[in-house]
């Protein structure tokens, strides 16, 4: 069978959650299928992270916009290759695809209620989605989704068949485990040995302005407040939803570096002494996983897929709650015990997901599609 499987980010430097996914299980396929024919389709870039082997072969399409790569290039490049199946890995499809189509859809935010966004890339993206999905769900053998929660959402609110859209849990890296020594790689972002973390976005989603605030009322009650570390937000931003929160005063124990390449995280994660997911929706939440994995306790939010993945003995918040978020970093500083059975449970959660297990239900999706 030969599969060309679009993964159109991963070789950009600064890759996110989707761009993770698509590269995690190319690589665990590339183990475990030595039998199918893979192309695997990319935008040339800086991070050559995947290498080509006796089935699987590497093409580079060149485009100067993703709209028109996804849209024009990916179909040519396809009507050359003749694949018995393409695997669109990031939301959106070709709405002119020549084979059988496997769609993984993360999600299906662009079609909820929508909070305000500054952002210009989010914006586009966000029209992008809501004009294809629609067009090319018919055209799908199969939609892939990333938790039980998210199979739900897709199948009620596009009204799809119940064997049409499938969920298939995401793993996390096997970097991201317990490391004695951090501090070397942790001084590159923050000065302070100790500190709390906080993935921040400029996406309404993630909750940035009442983490603020929940961590503002945390850093007034507690003692020995910690700092905090927020990976990928912009000064200015910060400055901003200070001002809008009136909580400025705690401007100097904010540390916001920008991007925190995907090699030091497992450092960062393991040096903190809590991790904040107190996203408002998620369709899954890969760093959780992450955290946990790393021995770090993570206070995340009690909707959307969070506590599917998290497990009910979890720190579940409701992220509307910003006095609830702050007592759960007050308890887990002064609870020594509280802190210590949040770690064990953390690292036994973890065993439950792998990328081999997400490779091998996927392996499974595209041989039952070749087999109709």
């Amino acid at each position: 069978m030969k599969i060309a499987i679009e993964a159109q980010r991963i070789f950009r430097t600064n890759k996110h959650g989707m761009d993770f996914v698509a590269l995690e299980t190319i690589r665990e396929l590339q183990k475990i299928d030595h039998d199918n024919e893979y192309y695997v389709l990319v935008a040339p870039g800086d991070d050559h992270c995947l290498e080509e082997s006796n089935n699987f072969h590497i093409v580079k399409i060149k485009c100067p916009t993703y709209p028109l790569w996804e849209q024009v290039a990916l179909p040519l490049t396809i009507r050359k290759i003749k694949p018995d199946i393409v695997h669109c890995t990031s939301n959106t499809a070709p709405l002119w695809c020549p084979a059988p189509l496997v769609l993984t859809l993360h999600d299906i935010i662009f079609f909820e209620k929508r909070a305000h966004n500054k952002s210009m890339y989010q914006n586009i993206g966000w029209y992008y989605r809501r004009f294809i999905v629609p067009r090319i769900l018919e055209k799908c053998k199969q939609i892939i989704t990333v938790s039980q929660f998210e199979c739900n959402r897709i199948r009620e609110t596009l009204h799809l068949p119940k064997e049409q859209v499938i969920a298939i849990h995401n793993g996390f890296s096997k970097q991201f485990q317990i490391l004695n020594s951090v501090y070397e790689i942790t001084k590159k972002y923050i000065p302070t040995k100790e500190y709390l973390f906080f993935l921040g976005n400029t996406d309404p989603k993630k909750n940035t302005p009442r983490t603020l605030k929940a961590y503002s009322i945390y850093a007034q009650q507690s003692t020995n407040p910690l700092p905090l570390l927020i990976a990928d937000l912009k000064k200015e931003v910060i400055n901003q939803i200070l001002k809008q929160e009136e909580i400025e005063e705690i401007k100097s124990m904010l540390y916001a570096p920008g991007y925190i390449t995907h090699a030091d995280l497992p450092a960062i994660y393991n040096g903190a002494k809590a991790f904040l997911y107190t996203s408002l929706r998620e369709s899954f939440g890969i760093p959780l996983l992450e955290s946990m994995a790393c021995g770090t306790p993570v206070i995340t939010s009690n909707t959307s897929a969070i506590p599917e993945i998290a497990g009910d003995r979890a720190i579940l918040v409701n992220p509307l709650d910003v006095n609830a978020i702050a007592r759960q970093l007050l308890k887990l500083e002064t609870n020594e015990l509280y802190r210590e059975q949040q770690i064990a449970y953390g690292l036994e959660r973890t065993k439950l997901f792998s990328w081999q297990y997400t490779a091998e239900q996927l392996l499974k999706v595209y041989q039952s599609i070749a087999k109709k």
